[in-house]
């Protein structure tokens, strides 16, 4: 019996969802309500950012003292490990139900792995629409310098007020356009290493991430317009992403060599551009190396008012080019277009040039 007991524990693949997503206008007054759905009833921790805490948090704490929750509250500044251990200590002394994250990519990471750690559901609420982080199960800390990213607790909910998210600055909107933009060949390169490695690839989930790049280069116009409809479709495609990402069990359907490269720049930039730019520019690229529609990707991004070259990143062209060649050795694990070589100085200089990234 126990030798059947192990092959079917390998067999066995976890998937963990959202249970209640609400995106609209004016949802933060129905976060108490999604509490009380999941089953909480009394104690709250809320983690913000100092300049989210007017922006959305504020009232969130006034609708949850309606509804009769008590909270305690953590001011996060930084995706870094000590505002996790804050989180801990935060949860030992007010022994919450939940932690709830209100704010950016930060907080919500923060959010994410502190809730894991403490074995505690999460919920998510964004005020930015920059990247897929606010629904997928990992998050990114400056502390870990070995990987682009670690486990994280998959958001229980996630309620996205479009009106805040529409009222951010557009250049987040753009950015998280970019990543959504980057599944075009994030997902090549996890079926290329499902042909060259014989990794594990799921075709619902590699689906569910192209759908969800090709939904917003559809509707480029919509989401410039910054209308509610576009913000809402932005904001279905970047959950749909962190949904692809639990199914897969992995980061792989949403981050390829393209992430790889954004990962590379930030090390060797001093003053790199948003993560979801940077993924847009990588990607650009590598569909060029993938022989796919590189023009459809530049295009799109166009569109978008989102950054195609390294001026419009604010990034040196040297940096371009370094970042190239060094993507490869950023995690040994995740083979891509790339190769386990990479490329070289010529090599990344020419594919650079040839799609505009660099003149």
């Amino acid at each position: 019996m126990g030798r059947w007991s192990n092959i079917l524990k390998k067999n066995v693949h976890r998937i963990q969802l959202p249970r209640e997503v609400l995106i609209g206008n004016g949802v933060l007054n129905r976060v108490g309500e999604v509490c009380k759905n999941l089953g909480f009833t009394s104690r709250v921790l809320l983690l913000t950012g100092p300049r989210t805490y007017k922006i959305a948090a504020e009232k969130i704490v006034t609708t949850l003292e309606r509804d009769g929750f008590e909270l305690a509250s953590l001011i996060v500044r930084e995706s870094e490990m000590k505002y996790i251990v804050m989180a801990q200590r935060k949860v030992a002394t007010h022994s919450p139900e939940v932690i709830l994250g209100v704010g950016g990519g930060k907080v919500i990471d923060v959010g994410k792995i502190a809730a894991l750690k403490c074995s505690l559901p999460f919920i998510s609420v964004p005020t930015v629409a920059s990247h897929d982080g606010i629904a997928s199960p990992r998050a990114s800390i400056k502390d870990f310098e070995l990987t682009a990213s670690i486990p994280a607790q998959t958001p229980a909910a996630i309620i996205a007020d479009t009106e805040i998210i529409r009222n951010a600055p557009y250049r987040l909107t753009a950015s998280g356009c970019g990543d959504i933009i980057s599944k075009y060949t994030s997902v090549r390169d996890w079926k290329l290493a499902k042909e060259m490695k014989d990794q594990y690839y799921g075709e619902y989930a590699a689906s569910l991430a192209v759908m969800s790049a090709r939904l917003v280069m559809r509707n480029t116009k919509l989401i410039r317009k910054r209308e509610e409809e576009g913000i809402s479709i932005v904001m279905e495609a970047l959950i749909s992403c962190g949904i692809a990402m639990s199914i897969a069990g992995s980061s792989a359907p949403c981050s390829g060599a393209e992430h790889l490269f954004s990962h590379a720049l930030d090390k060797i930039s001093a003053t790199p551009a948003l993560h979801g730019e940077q993924c847009g520019v990588g990607s650009i690229m590598m569909a060029h190396l993938h022989k796919a529609n590189w023009k459809l990707v530049r295009n799109s991004l166009r569109k978008l008012k989102a950054p195609t070259t390294a001026e419009e990143l604010g990034v040196k062209p040297e940096y371009i080019i370094r970042a190239l060649t060094k993507a490869h050795t950023i995690r040994s694990d995740r083979y891509t277009i790339l190769g386990e070589n990479g490329l070289n100085e010529q090599e990344a200089k020419h594919l650079a040039k040839v799609t505009g990234v660099i003149e």
